[in-house]
């Protein structure tokens, strides 16, 4: 159930920030839904390869080059998902960041429902 909710809040989150940001745009809530899905399907599957393979990056940066990993997680469920549309690189970063803001912020606001 919580899974179930916190796929919820990432597709809140994505029909936000596309209305929000330039170069984002989501077709309707049944495409944010399928994006939130891909994204923790990417995040599960492909994220933890893309980080070993650029671990030299992530060290030099300090961690910074992580940001370009998740900016590259957006452009390939832009790829997979046709009601998903991301215009550059750089809008899946500020996607990206801002994703993970309000996705801390919205799971923070579960977290202290369950206390």
């Amino acid at each position: 159930m919580k899974i179930f909710l916190k796929i919820l809040l990432t597709a809140l989150a994505v029909v936000i920030l596309a209305n929000i940001l330039p170069g984002i745009k989501v077709a309707g809530y049944f495409s944010a839904i399928t994006v939130a899905i891909v994204i923790a399907l990417l995040n599960m599957f492909v994220r933890p390869l893309l980080v070993f393979f650029t671990l030299p990056a992530t060290l030099v940066t300090f961690g910074l080059f992580l940001f370009v990993i998740n900016a590259i997680i957006i452009l390939l469920a832009d790829q997979l998902i046709d009601g998903f549309v991301v215009s550059s690189f750089f809008a899946a970063f500020f996607f990206s960041i801002l994703l993970s803001i309000f996705r801390s912020f919205l799971f923070s606001l579960l977290k202290e429902e369950h206390k």
